[in-house]
Parts: structure tokens; sequence; C-alpha cells
């Protein structure tokens, strides 16, 4: 299906949907006080995003999301609706853009894992192709760029522990923990037998490790689709998917916007993510991405590719995990079994960072 600018929300149809309980959602609900009938008003799942399921429906009267992990086995440490939930209970207060999560159950009965409920923000998202609409405003693509770069800074300049988050995560050692991380990523999404060329990946950033800036809140999946936009305008609405959210090296937010900021010139495995319009010619380049950040939060970018290769062996190992997901048939959604033949070739771009062979 294929959105339409400015127009309401579009949902996957019934047989593409991932079926859920909901009449145990509705019984748990009333236990927790809420109501929600889902005879009167039928949940709809969101057709955008690739990994978490995503449902509107209706809590006590207003439109509210639902989101919960995909169905089947989770990597440790993926999908983490207790942490989204902990994070948009309280970032609200002072970063606006945040959707404030109102509950969150962790009882895996009622619908095979943990989810939260959040309120619902209406807005447009742009992913891979520029709208015509948007196309036809004034330098769109340098005010889009502008509006990722002033959003991503003003979350990197909010005081944690003012809206209470000053003990949220684990900030010293992030980097080491990132790497550690994804590796063991890497391993169960391809049944330890990962390409020769990701290892080469892992050894880089293993001998390449940076030390640790100061921690500031961090998105950790920043990118142009996870903004919520006024169609009418481009003012932004919310930011949204924050289950990976943690505090750590405010670069390596930078780093991942980094890694979907496609350029024209970027091989068909990086075009095929098509998750924001870059690969237009008229979009600044990544250089000038780092430039304006730099420029705009004071921050040191001088060890940006530590960072970028970091990042782009992160989303190879995302699209690693879409692809298990789709082989195992834990999903029917079609968009995720068309990365397979994609896959090395992600990890190759990793490697050609790291190599000095791509700007």
């Amino acid at each position: 299906m294929v959105s339409v600018w400015g127009a309401d929300p579009v949902f996957l149809d019934k047989d593409s949907e991932t079926a859920q309980d909901w009449k145990a959602l509705q019984c748990y609900l009333q236990s927790e006080g809420l109501s929600f009938d889902p005879e009167l008003n039928a949940p709809k799942q969101f057709s955008s995003g690739f990994g978490n399921l995503n449902y509107q429906i209706i809590v006590n009267g207003s439109l509210s999301v639902l989101r919960r992990p995909p169905m089947g086995k989770i990597p440790p440490g993926a999908n983490d609706m207790k942490r989204e939930h902990h994070i948009l209970s309280k970032l609200w207060k002072e970063f606006p853009l945040a959707p404030k999560s109102f509950h969150y159950c962790p009882d895996h009965s009622i619908l095979g894992n943990h989810f939260l409920i959040m309120e619902y923000r209406k807005g447009n998202t742009i992913s891979g192709h520029l709208p015509e609409e948007v196309a036809l405003i004034k330098d769109a693509p340098v005010k889009i760029t502008e509006l990722l770069i002033d959003i991503l800074v003003d979350l990197h300049n909010v005081d944690a522990e003012t809206v209470g988050l000053g003990d949220f995560g684990k900030p010293e050692g992030f980097l080491e923990r990132a790497v550690k991380g994804w590796k063991k990523r890497l391993f169960l999404g391809s049944d330890d037998s990962p390409p020769n060329i990701a290892i080469e990946v892992v050894n880089w950033l293993e001998k390449n490790q940076v030390k640790d800036g100061l921690p500031t809140l961090l998105h950790n999946d920043f990118k142009l689709d996870n903004i919520l936009l006024d169609p009418k305008d481009l003012t932004p609405i919310a930011v949204v998917d924050w289950d990976m959210g943690s505090r750590g090296d405010p670069l390596f937010d930078l780093g991942t916007l980094l890694s979907y900021w496609v350029e024209p010139d970027d091989p068909k495995a990086m075009q095929i993510i098509e998750q924001m319009p870059t690969s237009c010619l008229s979009f600044p380049k990544r250089k000038d991405v780092i430039r304006m950040y730099s420029e705009k939060s004071g921050r040191d970018t001088s060890d940006i590719r530590f960072y970028r290769v970091l990042a782009q062996f992160k989303l190879a190992v995302v699209f690693l995990q879409i692809n298990a997901q789709y082989k195992r048939g834990t999903t029917k959604d079609p968009r995720f079994g068309r990365f397979e033949e994609y896959l090395e070739d992600m990890f190759v771009f990793a490697h050609d960072i790291a190599s000095s062979r791509v700007e």
C-alpha cells in the first residue's frame, strides 16, 4: 500500500495483519480500569515500520496506539517495550515531540509478549520517496535536513535529571557494549554463520574503538520516517519508536541518521532500504549533515567514521533479523522477504566506510 501525503494513516488489510487476542486485551484493560471494546471499534494495524507491531485502538474513548514486539522469538534486548514506556512516560515533560506512554503491561500471557499503550499523534511520515506535494516546497530537502538536525540537537540538550531519567541506562562503556551487543545479534540472526565480511567489520570496530563522549539521552533509531510531520507546513508533530532509547554518546545518534542517509551513488543494497528520500540529488550530502550537526551542537565530530561504521553494521544486522523473521514465518508481511539477496552487500558497505572508500 502507498500512503498519500496529507491523507489519513494507511493500515494493513485484514489478510496481512498480524492478529492479536483482542478479547484478552479487553478483559485485561478492564481489570486495570481502562475501557476498550474491539467490537465497537475494531483495532487497525498501521502499515508502516519493520520492527514492532503498531495498532490504532480506542482506550477510554480516545485514539491510542498499542505497541508490541513482533511475533516469535526476540533477540535479547530488542523491541524493548518496558524501556520505551520508561522513556515516554517521562520525556514528554521537557521534549514535547515525545508522545506520552500511559500504560505498560509486563504480562506475556495477554498478547504473547509485553506491550505499551501511548497517546496517538496524527501526522504524516516521509520514507523512501519525497511526496510530490513536499517536493514543490521551496528548498524542501534542505528544510527537512535542518529540521532533523534541530530535533536531534534539541534531544541531546535535554537534561536527563530534569525529566527523571538521570539514572537511566548505563552510559559508561556505551560504545564498547554496543559493539559487543550487535556482534552477538549478528551471530543470533545468522544462526552462527555470518558472512565473512561482517566479521571483518566487527574486527575493525574492535580495533578502532573510541572513547565515549559525554552522555546524553539517545533515540538510537533516529531517521526521517520516525518523525511525524504536519503535512501543511512540515512542522514536526512527534518523534516515535523509542524502544532502543538509552543514554550514551550522542554521536551514535548522528551515526544512525547517517546510516539511513542514502546518496545517489550508493549501491543497490542501500537504495533498497528506502527509509529516507535522500538519494534525491537536491538533498545535502552526509558530509554536510555532519558539518551541520557539529555547528549546531558544538560537538567534535572528528571521530565520526567509527560511529558511522558501527551504525552501518547495526543497520545490516537489523535487516538480517528482519529476514530471519520472514524465513521463520513469524510475519506474513511481504516487505520482509525482499532483503535476503542484499544482506551481504549491506555489510560490504559498512566495510567500505571503514576502509575510507565511501564518504
